[in-house]
């Protein structure tokens, strides 16, 4: 048993809880990505065919891309939305409690774009992709908290990258049922956008009967006998002492310094290198070109020869070498650690973009160059399934501990939102400006991500929050005080009477 206590195991709550939270919200995510990608021209003509019902004339091209942008963009800017509501709903309805509150952003929308088509309204599309962005933005956030929070220190990392796999699947489903074959047909399209309500409806119906968190129970809550019996329906045994003390240890670093406010977070010097961390590190998720590499990849696939009706079929092939390479990632993230696993991927992300800048820039005069094309796409998905993508989020539960978890989470989430939106509305005029060398940009953001990555980044696996917390305190300089003595520090000392 103390050995088991020392290790901890993947019970059925654990493992079940872990299902619920990652597929209510995590899979909705990912299918909401890829989703509006498949029926993209299908959706344009009822857009001109709704318009030209209206007010007898078609829409000018000009605005017709205008309002198309628009409804793709309302997600990443629904997400922003989100993450600036992450601190407040989880201080106030926890973690579970968000998540389950979360899936009115989910519901809602997936009937609005349902019903979109026989109501014909555009409209209806554009508010539902605002909202699931808030529902996406929230649970982005919200679902690595959650699951970092229930899993003992060895199984952290594994758990901490179910989210990121579930998102893949998302993806690789929509591109599935976005074959046109199934559900991408002028008919079939709306169901294909409402389907994401299934997985918030399943979330709504059994997370309720599974434990929140037991650091918030017992941090914020100050409820021992509903942490202890969080904590025992996840472990599956009674002698709870020593994870209730790590706990404790947790609660006394903090006590006193309460709800830290993202202001706060930024002003604490003790904090420093754990905020600068994650902006680097959200920041080269989302700025290291995966978004453009999907936007680019149908027409890499075109030049190598694959033809035009094959290339969805080469693009659900991608999506599933991402949900193989997350899979991975889960199993090895433990073995390896996290830093390793985001020195490789930047590496190889860094590696795929330089080849693929010679391979794009050289197909016309080489032969087999747009094959090379192709080899270097599936290398990139390879690098970010290992790294970039899954474990950012992961970071952000294990430096940061309770009092200022939930900020963080704000700030990671904004930048990681922020820089999604930006690369969709800005790739499409740097690759008109560069072209082929416009992957020399991303590939630099990959390399300056690693190199920051092996200076500063600290490894976590099989440490506890405390444990992570002191070395950060190494790296900050700063000695083991609790927070609000460290602000008190930044005032002046009363003079003598």
């Amino acid at each position: 048993m103390e050995q088991a206590q020392k290790k901890g195991r993947l019970t059925l709550t654990l493992a079940l809880a872990t299902l619920v939270a990652a597929f209510g919200s995590s899979f909705q995510y990912g299918y909401n990505v890829a989703s509006i990608n498949s029926p993209a021209e299908i959706m344009k003509q009822f857009y001109n065919e709704t318009y030209y019902d209206r007010y007898g004339e078609i829409l000018l091209p000009y605005t017709l891309t205008l309002l198309w942008s628009v409804s793709v963009s309302m997600f990443p800017f629904g997400g922003l939305i989100g993450s600036f509501m992450v601190g407040p709903l989880v201080d106030k309805l926890g973690r579970k409690g968000a998540l389950l509150f979360n899936n009115i952003f989910s519901i809602i929308p997936s009937i609005l774009m349902g019903c979109s088509k026989i109501a014909k309204s555009f409209e209806m599309i554009i508010v539902a992709r605002l909202l699931v962005g808030i529902c996406a933005g929230v649970s982005s956030n919200v679902v690595p908290m959650y699951l970092g929070e229930l899993a003992p220190k060895n199984l952290r990392g594994a758990l901490g990258v179910v989210p990121q796999l579930f998102i893949t699947v998302g993806i690789l489903m929509a591109q599935i049922f976005g074959l046109r074959a199934l559900l991408t047909s002028e008919a079939s399209w709306p169901l294909l956008l409402g389907l994401t309500g299934i997985p918030a409806a399943v979330q709504l119906l059994l997370l309720p009967f599974f434990p929140e968190s037991p650091r918030y129970l017992l941090i914020q809550k100050q409820n021992e006998g509903a942490a202890r019996k969080a904590l025992r329906n996840l472990r599956g045994w009674d002698d709870l002492d020593e994870e209730i003390r790590e706990i404790r240890e947790e609660d006394e670093a903090q006590k006193a310094a309460g709800f830290i406010s993202v202001l706060k977070l930024f002003k604490m010097r003790s904090l420093r290198w754990q905020v600068f961390s994650i902006i680097v590190l959200m920041a080269g998720q989302q700025l290291s070109g995966v978004n453009a590499i999907y936007y680019y990849a149908d027409e890499i696939y075109r030049n190598a020869g694959v033809k035009k009706d094959h290339v969805q079929y080469v693009t659900v092939g991608t999506g599933t070498v991402n949900v193989v390479m997350t899979i991975c990632a889960v199993f090895v993230v433990e073995l390896v650690g996290r830093r390793f696993l985001l020195l490789l991927g930047f590496s190889v992300c860094f590696l795929a973009c330089c080849v693929l800048t010679a391979a794009l820039a050289l197909q016309s005069t080489i032969s087999w160059m747009p094959y090379l094309s192709i080899t270097c796409v599936f290398s990139y998905v390879v690098g970010h399934a290992l790294g970039p993508s899954p474990i950012p989020a992961l970071f952000i539960t294990e430096i940061f501990l309770q009092s200022s978890r939930a900020s963080a989470f704000m700030v990671g989430g904004s930048i990681h939102w922020f820089c999604n939106f930006t690369v969709g509305l800005v790739f499409p005029f740097i690759q008109a400006a560069l072209e082929a060398y416009s992957f020399i940009i991303f590939g630099a953001i990959c390399l300056l991500t690693t190199i920051y990555t092996f200076m500063i980044v600290p490894e976590t696996k099989g440490k506890t929050f405390m444990e992570i917390n002191q070395i950060f305190m190494k790296k900050n300089k700063v000695s083991e005080v609790h927070p609000e003595k460290e602000e008190l520090r930044n005032f002046p000392s009363p003079p003598s009477l």
